[in-house]
């Protein structure tokens, strides 16, 4: 039950994945809850993220399936943007109020509007004030924008996903996981896309051969790509527009994605009134994800953190909150390792020690590399690019692996429990997995 002095223990701002995994189990076991938005229930990733991303990227993959199987499979196919956007509607229109439903159905009071913290224990929401033993910041990121002449033309991820007609020119300035799938989803779409990187890389905390690998099949695909370019302006003239770069090169075009990062969502939330130290970054927690104000903590994106700012992360650390609320662990956050995924086609995906971290201590870690197309099950649907490196430390338990394929997404999970639980040979020749399969094609590497 509630403290008498508050209306709530536990008070989230925010309601994606660093609250609502947490939120519902936790209110579930009695502790009284309630969670402020102002926007969509669910937050970035099923509304105008990860959901609709990969709900516009299945025919992408399929489609690139069906042309590696040439001439076993014959004819082309063509994307229908109109159909695919119609389809990603009924994937995710309607997660908002399952959600909501979720929440309220486990006891959580869902409180609609902007809110704002008055002291360590007070958020207001309009002209509504609540209190709370406990308060968690979960308001995620926002894309960043361009401050540049001309900046207004620019637009971001959450348009893109909207698009109502695909442009038939495209710019996409950026080489993030954001800038890289959505200039894959537009390219099969038919649009004639340039990438403009600020560097000489993309994804550049990924393994760079492999990064390599997904450019190159870009460009194969007929995308464009700059290196060492900065955008410097952009102007509006009849119906295109023309972007300049630091060359005094233009380029014209239909229409332009400002795809340069995230930004926390810390702004005008009272944070530096009540105290909370927050940095360019997001938000300073400790190893309990205590902020400076001893009883608010922050979950999900918006945290200044080393782990890498995905949803899988902001479950686990919702779902740690939890556990701490509900007094059933006192412990600090222990991270396990986190996979990733660019969701370009290619996949690209990693997880645990990565190559360059191997290659700097070669006493401790052994690599080893495997061409996909040797593997005869990747011959089965003709797979003729791709590689992976495994990464062992010196009693030959894994830990790392990286992918760039077809299927580096389901390798990388097949591979998971065993960089998780540091499985031993004898762990490992304990798990049968279906064969023939993805699965036994990734376990008959160890």
């Amino acid at each position: 039950m509630a403290k008498q002095a508050y209306q709530y223990d536990v008070l989230y701002l925010g309601s994606g994945h660093g609250t609502f995994d947490g939120a519902i189990p936790l209110a579930q076991k009695g502790v009284k809850v309630g969670v402020i938005e102002a926007d969509k229930v669910g937050g970035t990733c099923p509304n105008r993220g990860c959901n609709a991303k990969i709900s516009l990227d299945a025919p992408v993959a399929l489609q690139r399936q069906l042309a590696a199987l040439n001439p076993v499979l014959t004819g082309q196919t063509h994307l229908n943007w109109d159909a695919n956007l119609a389809h990603k509607g009924d994937v995710i229109n309607g997660l908002p109020s399952m959600i909501e439903g979720l929440l309220t159905g486990s006891g959580v009071d869902m409180i609609h509007g902007y809110g704002r913290l008055v002291d360590a224990h007070t958020i207001r929401v309009g002209q509504q004030t609540y209190t709370t033993d406990q308060i968690v910041i979960a308001t995620g990121l926002h894309p960043h924008r361009l401050d540049i002449p001309g900046g207004e033309f620019l637009h971001d991820s959450t348009d893109f996903l909207d698009l109502a007609a695909m442009p038939q020119r495209m710019v996409v300035i950026g080489g993030g996981y954001i800038a890289l799938e959505l200039a894959t989803i537009a390219n099969a779409a038919g649009s004639d896309v340039t990438i403009v990187l600020h560097g000489d890389q993309a994804l550049r905390a990924f393994h760079q051969p492999y990064v390599e690998q997904v450019l190159t099949d870009l460009q194969h695909h007929g995308v464009t790509i700059l290196r060492n370019t900065t955008v410097t302006q952009v102007t509006h003239a009849a119906d295109d527009y023309v972007v300049t770069t630091d060359a005094n090169e233009t380029l014209t075009t239909d229409w332009i994605l400002d795809a340069t990062g995230r930004e926390p969502n810390t702004a005008d939330l009272g944070l530096e009134t009540v105290g909370v130290t927050v940095n360019a970054n997001g938000i300073e927690v400790n190893d309990h994800l205590q902020t400076s104000v001893p009883n608010i903590y922050a979950s999900g994106d918006v945290i200044d953190k080393v782990q890498p700012r995905l949803t899988p992360t902001a479950i686990f650390e919702s779902t740690y909150l939890m556990h701490l609320f509900a007094g059933e662990t006192a412990a600090a956050i222990d991270y396990p390792p986190i996979p990733t995924v660019v969701f370009t086609s290619p996949r690209l995906a990693q997880v645990g020690v990565t190559v360059a971290q191997a290659q700097a201590d070669p006493t401790a870690y052994t690599l080893t590399t495997q061409h996909v197309p040797d593997d005869w099950y990747r011959q089965v649907g003709q797979e003729t690019s791709g590689d992976n490196t495994l990464i062992f430390d010196q009693a030959h338990h894994l830990v790392g692996a990286t992918e760039v394929s077809a299927q580096a997404d389901n390798v990388i999970n097949t591979l998971l429990p065993a960089i998780t639980f540091k499985y031993g040979e004898r762990e490992i020749e304990r798990l049968v997995p279906l064969f023939p399969t993805i699965g036994a094609a990734a376990w008959g590497q160890l």
